[in-house]
């Protein structure tokens, strides 16, 4: 008997510790696929810094310009195998990817506090020196426009939900489970 491939979907929030589940799946023989590789691949045609605003708005034009479930349209083309597939923040990329057999979405959440704290010191550029400013721009992505972020959104559309408010190896606990 043949064995499915089987692709997990990530939503969630900014420093929730989506990374830390992606490589976790990686570790346990997984592709891993962002759909924030494709906005990236947009900027940097276009020459532009890649910031978590720009990353936002680009995401957000191409949504507009193509449909919003443009990343996930792209994104099937790159994927083979077991496949962990991270940013996904419309619900119209999960409407699409749950088209797909084998598809479950796993949101992953942790208290605003703690993620603040997560994203300062991973140090990339998040656009929020503190965490009211953090918490504002986590806003922009909770919108109910049809091209635009819908975090929430998709958020609730999810399979199964961690909340990760404590270690890593608590984290990974929960995913085994999950698995």
């Amino acid at each position: 008997m043949k064995r499915q491939v089987r692709l997990i979907g990530m939503t969630g929030t900014n420093g929730a510790g989506k990374g830390e589940a992606a490589s976790f799946f990686v570790k346990n023989g997984y592709a891993y696929f962002s759909l924030s590789d494709l906005i990236r691949e947009e900027l940097r045609k276009m020459n532009l810094e890649i910031t978590r605003n720009n990353l936002i708005r680009m995401g957000n034009t191409m949504r507009q310009k193509a449909g919003p479930d443009i990343l996930a349209r792209l994104a099937v083309k790159k994927i083979r195998g077991n496949t962990v597939i991270d940013s996904i923040r419309n619900p119209r990329e999960v409407a699409f990817f749950k088209t797909l057999e084998n598809f479950t979405l796993l949101a992953i959440d942790a208290p605003g506090e703690t993620r603040f704290d997560r994203v300062k010191k991973r140090g990339r550029d998040e656009s929020a020196s503190g965490l009211e400013e953090f918490l504002a721009k986590e806003k922009e992505e909770m919108g109910t426009e049809e091209s635009r972020q819908q975090l929430h959104a998709c958020m609730d559309m999810a399979d199964h939900t961690i909340i990760n408010d404590g270690t890593l190896e608590e984290l990974q606990k929960k995913l085994e489970k999950f698995l």
